[in-house]
């Protein structure tokens, strides 16, 4: 469907948002791939892929990958066999000499994006087949760079000497990766000035689907589909998190080096806990795991509104020997997914992924696919 269409087709809208979070990426494909057999199934055809059947897709450094790959069409498989394959690639080390600046060469993700999505093909090329949102961090002005092909955006406008709709795709996937100390900036020229851009993860948007909602209905962004938890959906993916808790730790530990290493994964947890906690509370919740304790899931929760503005899934995972055991995972160590970077737990994060994934049920997609069921959850129903 031309996005033209998608832009005016009246219809319920169905977003989709992706974490970041490295080579654990490969947990929320194997959730990506449920969802896609649940809508194939749903709307008879065995060969629809997710930019068939949703409008806007969002995603944050690695996740950016992803949400582009699905914006222009392509598979689930297809995905998964690039990340099994190629991901190890990605984290091929960099020269000593630079070793100081980032862990791992640049070039190889660069070229995989060249070869996918062509080294000309723009932001508003006919490539990208729905609408699609990328996370970037502009290092130049200190800011997040939300970046939308959404034709009518301010910033969007053909007759506009910084169009972002020219900018090359894969610069600007390759940009939203950029996380420091693991890969070099990305540069790219704004408006004739030169600006350094990295990874999104670095905003509050490392978890994109609230900016997504509001980049879907806020009147400023030109775009104002109807929002209510019928005629919305939200769906979230993220990327497994892991905790930073030290039972036992001094205040004497907490040193210069400490603090370089806890603080930065705090403040990115808690913003990313935070998007969540927006979504459940603005959306009505389906789907997701327990916030903390004191406020639970929010599911079946009223929140500070009369109406609900869409309806919203979450599926992630807390990394831990609970939540593994919960699973039936017993045999998997947390530890080995303790990095962004652990090639060498593929097996074991796909093997995770596909556990969460059998909690994805046509239920929860009930009114936003064909012959899907409208029930919440069974023992907590929403209220009226």
């Amino acid at each position: 469907m031309p996005l033209l269409d998608i832009l005016n087709a009246a219809r319920p809208r169905k977003l989709l948002a992706i974490d970041g979070g490295g080579i654990r990426a490969l947990l929320s494909i194997e959730v990506l791939a449920r969802i896609e057999h649940l809508a194939r199934t749903a709307y008879g055809n065995e060969h629809l892929v997710l930019a068939d059947c949703f409008d806007y897709f969002a995603g944050t450094s690695t996740g950016a990958i992803i949400a582009t790959l699905l914006a222009t069409g392509a598979t689930v498989d297809d995905i998964r066999d690039l990340y099994v394959h190629i991901g190890p690639l990605m984290f091929s080390h960099a020269r000593l000499s630079e070793r100081l600046r980032f862990r791992y060469d640049d070039e190889p993700l660069a070229r995989m994006l060249k070869q996918r999505l062509g080294a000309d093909t723009t932001l508003g090329g006919e490539l990208v087949k729905t609408l699609l949102l990328l996370i970037l961090r502009d290092a130049t002005t200190d800011s997040p760079w939300p970046i939308s092909n959404n034709p009518g955006a301010s910033f969007n406008q053909p007759d506009s000497p910084t169009c972002n709709l020219r900018f090359p795709l894969w610069q600007l996937v390759r940009a939203s990766t950029a996380a420091p100390l693991y890969f070099p900036p990305e540069v790219i020229a704004v408006g004739g000035i030169e600006h350094v851009f990295i990874d999104g993860g670095l905003t509050p948007f490392a978890n994109p689907a609230f900016q997504l909602f509001l980049m879907a209905t806020v009147d400023r962004y030109n775009l104002g589909w109807p929002i209510g938890e019928d005629r919305m959906l939200l769906v979230s993916l993220g990327t497994g998190s892991t905790s930073g808790a030290r039972a036992g730790l001094h205040p004497r530990e907490m040193n210069l080096l400490y603090q370089a290493g806890a603080i930065p994964h705090a403040l990115l947890s808690a913003a990313n806990i935070e998007q969540d906690m927006l979504c459940r509370v603005f959306g009505r919740c389906r789907f997701g795991d327990v916030i903390d304790s004191e406020i639970g899931d929010l599911i079946g929760s009223r929140g500070p509104l009369e109406r609900k503005l869409f309806t919203y899934l979450r599926y992630d995972i807390e990394l831990s020997r609970a939540s593994l055991d919960a699973l039936g995972l017993g045999h998997i160590q947390p530890s080995i997914f303790a990095h962004l970077d652990s090639i060498a737990g593929i097996p074991e994060l796909q093997e995770v992924g596909r556990a969460l994934a059998t909690k994805v049920t046509s239920a929860h997609f009930g009114g936003f696919f064909p012959e899907s069921p409208t029930s919440t959850t069974p023992d907590r129903p929403a209220p009226p």
